[in-house]
């Protein structure tokens, strides 16, 4: 039994839906904006400045209060008063764990930040559920239940991003034939504008749940999650080698015929003279041996190897070639098993951006299995001639979702997600913010959606036709929270005005 690495000897980085962060100061260059400050808090002018994991949303906030203690009756009190002090002052209130997304989604302009950086999980192995605080991360709940043989039943491909979080945007990952984190929250608790201590589930506060899921914080401050989880598994991987074209249609039935499959995700050469052009499927199933499970493990030596190779390929042909041989070629042959948890155990700084005049970008799109082709025809025409370096992309499948009321899945769905590496320049910016827009047009014109935790680069009628329920999400947000306490710099700039 072979046991390489978790992920063959090079892994795709940010699979998951949060971005690689830097810590590097950026400098003005010569045909640049101004600096942006890191992911993290900077003091400039008295004021304390954070920044989200694009390094691209400097945001001035009143307070900035870390959250470490578990969601007892005092921790409870303690942020229900913070919330009554910022609305007596008319500041807003905005709640984050990691700050991945990449828009302001988890910023306010002047207002109270709260960071939760929580570990208290609980367990009920005969109702295969969990609770956690609301600021646990991946990481921590991969190595609590591992210890008793289980595993999340949905996560983000990567471990940094705190549960709660992932359930405000609905995140997504390798596990199949699920629909989002979302569906597998049985209950959560959430602190309102008025101060009240609100149980929410798909029968008690129904309403408030298919808000929040998917709702980037907007209806309250979340302090503890219930989930589902499933027995951890030793899984072995195959490799499927196609035309990119055909790979929605091709994940879609296996899927469909294969129920062992548990979990799944595709990859597509981005090297520029043979874009797009194929692709590879790689699933995994257990093996027929399940007597040993090892410990979850985590980022290993080769892992760390792989972003050099990785990092090269910006500007790089040959090197999107090495690696395209590499993962296509090599890791079928090379390839071991690995459990479940350890497949999602792998921290986004893996493969970190070190050059501090460039931050990652990710964008994500969903479309049905049966029009992913023409997906992959608008991206060979568009990004391309963007000017922008795709470095990764990762497809997943995600079932439809049936709760959330800013669903982006609103029937099966290949999830794209994809890495631009981009310039921390003003030249750069305009460039993103033009493909990300032509992209966003081609996708919604083939019924499909784009993701909201990202730069936001689409325009307000983008996200009206891909998000259609949006003007009612915003007038049902103005009745539970009729002085917006719970708001971002993301809802400022789409939905103040709905």
């Amino acid at each position: 039994m072979r046991r390489f690495t978790r992920r063959g000897l090079l892994i795709g980085a940010s699979a998951g839906a949060g971005a690689v962060a830097s810590h590097q100061l950026w400098r003005s260059s010569s045909h640049a904006g101004p600096a942006y400050p890191p992911n993290g808090t900077e003091s400039h002018g008295g004021a304390v400045v954070l920044n989200d994991a694009s390094e691209l949303s400097p945001t001035a906030v009143a307070r900035h209060i870390v959250v470490d203690d578990d969601p007892k009756a005092a921790v409870v009190e303690r942020i229900r008063g913070l919330i009554a002090e910022a609305r007596s002052e008319g500041r807003a209130v905005v709640a984050s764990t990691a700050r991945h997304s990449m828009g302001g989604q988890s910023l306010a302009r002047d207002g109270t930040a709260l960071t939760l950086d929580q570990h208290w999980l609980e367990a009920d192995t005969a109702a295969r559920t969990y609770r956690v605080a609301a600021g646990t991360r991946w990481s921590t709940v991969i190595a609590k239940l591992d210890a008793f043989g289980f595993s999340p039943a949905v996560m983000q491909s990567n471990n940094d991003f705190g549960v709660a979080s992932t359930f405000s945007v609905n995140a997504h990952g390798w596990p199949v034939p699920f629909s989002g984190c979302g569906s597998t929250v049985r209950s959560f608790r959430m602190l309102l504008a008025d101060g009240s201590n609100v149980h929410c589930s798909r029968i008690e506060n129904a309403e408030l749940f298919n808000h929040a899921m998917g709702g980037y914080g907007l209806f309250g401050v979340i302090t503890e999650v219930e989930l589902d989880m499933v027995p951890n598994a030793l899984l072995e991987p195959t490799f499927e080698r196609m035309p990119a074209s055909e790979i929605g249609n091709r994940f879609a039935a296996l899927l469909g015929s294969d129920a062992t499959v548990q979990m799944a995700y595709g990859r597509m050469d981005v090297s520029l003279d043979r874009f797009f052009d194929e692709g590879l499927l790689i699933s995994y199933r257990p093996t027929t041996d399940q007597s040993v499970i090892p410990i979850a493990a985590g980022s290993g030596f080769i892992s760390h190897v792989s972003r050099e190779i990785f990092r090269a390929q910006v500007g790089s042909d040959g090197i999107k070639h090495l690696r395209w041989w590499t993962e296509a070629s090599i890791n079928p042959w090379i390839a071991a098993t690995a459990t479940r948890n350890s497949l999602m155990n792998e921290p986004v700084i893996t493969l970190d951006d070190r050059d501090p005049a460039r931050t990652d970008i990710l964008h994500e799109y969903f479309v049905s299995p049966a029009r992913f082709a023409e997906f992959v025809a608008a991206c060979r025409e568009i990004i391309p001639a963007s000017y922008q370096q795709l470095l990764n992309i990762t497809l997943r499948f995600v079932d439809t979702d049936r709760d959330s009321v800013l669903a982006y899945a609103s029937e099966p769905r290949i999830a794209a997600v994809m890495l631009f590496s981009q310039e921390k320049t003003a030249r750069a910016e305009a460039d993103m913010a033009r493909m990300t827009r032509d992209l966003i047009e081609r996708v919604i014109a083939i019924g499909g959606s784009y993701y909201l935790p990202y730069r936001p680069h689409a325009s307000v009628d983008q996200l009206l036709r891909a998000y259609p329920r949006a003007g009612a999400f915003a007038a049902r947000k103005r009745e539970f929270d009729a002085d917006c306490v719970f708001r971002n710099n993301f809802w400022d700039q789409y939905f103040a005005e709905l």
